[in-house]
């Protein structure tokens, strides 16, 4: 069974962050970008410092894995 990813990248602050993704839905990559920009703002010190060197996403399901160029291992965010 083959499974088809999609990469879309988007800007992230001054930063162009690919995205992995199954799902064809537009609203998912709104809702990502949404979440990102409010965890940058209210998110704990932890997310803020994870975001300031975000490398990649995967969006699985409603879920979005995220990968940093300095943090170690991944941080799993609820899109909704």
């Amino acid at each position: 069974m083959e499974t088809n990813v999609k990469k879309v990248v988007i800007d992230f602050h001054d930063q162009h962050v690919p995205v992995y993704c199954q799902d064809d839905r537009r609203g998912t990559i709104e809702t990502l970008k949404a979440v990102l920009e409010k965890k940058l703002v209210s998110g704990r010190q932890l997310v803020r410092r994870f975001l300031s060197h975000l490398d990649s996403v995967e969006i699985e399901g409603s879920e979005a894995i995220l990968y940093s160029k300095r943090e170690r291992g991944t941080l799993a965010l609820s899109l909704y």
